[in-house]
């Protein structure tokens, strides 16, 4: 969603960047090539305003202009008011001391409610928690059969009473959850095509009956500025504690995402950045604007790797690599552990937190996931003994091989090659000792 404001906020910079000294006319050009960005971007205009002035303000100070590197500081300074726009620090949900914690999803009808509902349950599973979710959107069509089908996906309890007062319902499945030692309770309420005074009653009457520990509004980041006026209107009405943008992953100019806090003061507390369950992160400012500005986002890819590596996997592979070890079966470990990371936006999603790449990977060739499907047929086309000892693996042995996985010799030599490249380099970590120190095991 962001690229193409992060090409043009990318471009301005990298000129800045190459200069020893910066006039006032410079600071002034990116200042207007920084509000056409971001207005291009569909963010509102007393908002872009307030941020170029901001900008502009601290670039004509004389830590910039008399410094040895004044681009990198104006950079620095852009960082840090992308990051104050669109809220600071991340904020996380409130968790009650007496369980359950109650969750009031709101939103309009279409902003993907229902679904970020789900992906929330899945999350929080994830956190060690246990939700539960409760239907309480009796109005549109199959609503609770939706909510009903995710709850079954994710193996999460849905408590629902059919066309019974949503209120009531809502209440009682809150009784149903702790009943069952349920510690999160996340109601789906219904949403409405547009903001109608009916809708926010209801909406007032829930949350004085299930007093809940958070409100969330859900909001669709495609509809750009109109987003941001279904927040203020939402929050005029009920005083929610946060925002979920969802479809961030579009190809809509994203402007809701720095303008939402600015607006209305309420943060952004999560994401959606695709459309399946597990596609759904917290939202952190200061590393969604180290994306914009194709700065990378290291602290996210740490996060990814504690999450997928498996603490005793990681320490059996650490110790193969010192014992000069490393065979067929880790590689392939290796290999879908890596799959697992990039998750549902795939390897080029995972490549653009790499810092450096940012900016730089739409030019880069499509990373062709096909290729690890073909590594995995190739080396699961390996009886156990070959995968242990790829030195069995004459040509009768590699031409079954081929015709195993559906690829060819030539396929299976080089996949050989490369995994010979990979032992060597491997065994010559081992013997100097630089093993790579895996999340979550304990320095040696």
């Amino acid at each position: 969603m962001f690229d193409s404001l992060s090409d043009r906020l990318g471009a301005t910079l990298d000129g800045l960047r190459g200069k020893g000294r910066l006039s006032e006319d410079d600071i002034n050009k990116a200042m207007r090539e920084i509000r056409l960005a971001l207005l291009e971007a569909d963010v509102n205009f007393g908002v872009v305003k307030d941020f170029v002035a901001r900008v502009k303000e601290r670039a004509m100070g004389s830590d910039v202009l008399d410094s040895l590197t004044p681009g990198q500081q104006v950079v620095k300074i852009v960082h840090e008011e992308l990051t104050e726009l669109m809220g600071q620090a991340g904020t996380k949900l409130s968790m009650s001391n007496r369980p359950p914690t109650v969750i009031l999803m709101a939103g309009l009808q279409g902003s993907g409610k229902t679904t970020a509902a789900g992906k929330l349950a899945r999350l929080l599973a994830k956190q060690k928690r246990k939700p539960a979710m409760v239907a309480a959107d009796i109005y549109r069509p199959a609503a609770i059969q939706q909510l009903q089908t995710l709850g079954k996906s994710l193996q999460v309890p849905v408590f629902e009473r059919g066309t019974a007062d949503p209120v009531e319902t809502a209440a009682w499945g809150i009784e149903q959850a702790k009943a069952q030692g349920r510690d999160v309770v996340i109601v789906d309420t219904a949403g409405r095509l547009t903001i109608d005074q009916e809708l926010m009653d209801e909406l007032v009457r829930m949350k004085a009956a299930v007093k809940p520990h958070n409100v969330l509004l859900v909001l669709d980041s495609m509809t750009g500025q109109d987003a941001v006026a279904t927040a203020q209107a939402f929050a005029d009405a009920v005083d929610y504690d946060g925002v979920i943008l969802t479809k961030l992953d579009g190809d809509a100019r994203g402007g809701a995402a720095l303008a939402v806090r600015a607006v209305t003061g309420k943060p952004i507390k999560f994401v959606s950045v695709g459309e399946k369950l597990d596609q759904l992160e917290e939202f952190h400012p200061d590393r969604m604007a180290s994306r914009i500005l194709g700065m990378g986002d290291v602290m996210s890819l740490i996060e990814r790797a504690q999450d997928e590596f498996d603490e005793q996997q990681a320490a059996d592979l650490e110790a193969k690599i010192r014992k000069a070890e490393f065979n067929l079966d880790d590689m392939l470990e290796q290999l879908r552990m890596v799959r697992k990371m990039a998750g549902g936006g795939g390897l080029t999603s995972l490549l653009g937190m790499v810092p450096g790449i940012g900016r730089q990977i739409k030019n880069m060739p499509k990373v062709d996931e096909r290729q690890i499907d073909r590594v995995e047929a190739i080396i699961l086309s390996m009886t156990p003994a070959e995968r242990r000892n790829p030195k069995l693996l004459d040509g009768s042995r590699r031409r079954r091989i081929a015709g195993g996985s559906g690829t060819n010799v030539q396929t299976v030599n080089q996949l050989l090659s490369q995994f010979r490249q990979m032992q060597k380099m491997m065994k010559q970590m081992g013997k100097s000792g630089k093993v790579p120190q895996f999340p979550g095991l304990p320095r040696r």
